[in-house]
């Protein structure tokens, strides 16, 4: 599911779980319980019954769950069908599935985009010409 090079399962926070703070892993972390906390990872997985109250910084995220909070990814970020999220996401690729409730922001722009370009300006997705 996350490449060849990516980390296999290394923690779990299980149905019936509640852990409040910060969480940061090394590898992959999945969350079946409640994270009421910011969560750092290299991968995170919300299972249908998770929810994460905080914000998250990861290189890739599958949500089946409940977020309520900022997403930062570096690589990709995926809202399964019983998916909802409130809140801001920043990632490169953005995959939503029909049935997932997404309430809040999504950035999808690279860093490498040019400084000229700013939020609530447009710009045309076929050149013109001008003074033709």
């Amino acid at each position: 599911m996350f490449g060849k090079a990516s980390r296999k399962l290394e923690t779990i926070v299980g149905d019936g779980t509640c852990i409040a703070g910060k969480v940061s892993v090394k590898g992959t972390i999945r969350v079946d319980g409640i994270v009421e906390g910011d969560v750092q990872a290299d991968w995170v997985i919300v299972g249908e019954n998770g929810k994460i109250r905080g914000n998250t910084c990861t290189r890739g995220m599958v949500v089946g769950g409940s977020v309520e909070g900022n997403i930062e990814a570096t690589e990709t970020v995926e809202l399964r069908e019983k998916a909802t999220m409130a809140g801001e996401i920043r990632t490169p690729k953005l995959g939503v599935s029909e049935g997932a409730v997404f309430d809040g922001r999504a950035r999808m722009k690279s860093d490498a985009e040019p400084a000229g370009t700013q939020e609530g300006n447009v710009r045309p997705l076929i050149p013109t010409k001008t003074g033709a």
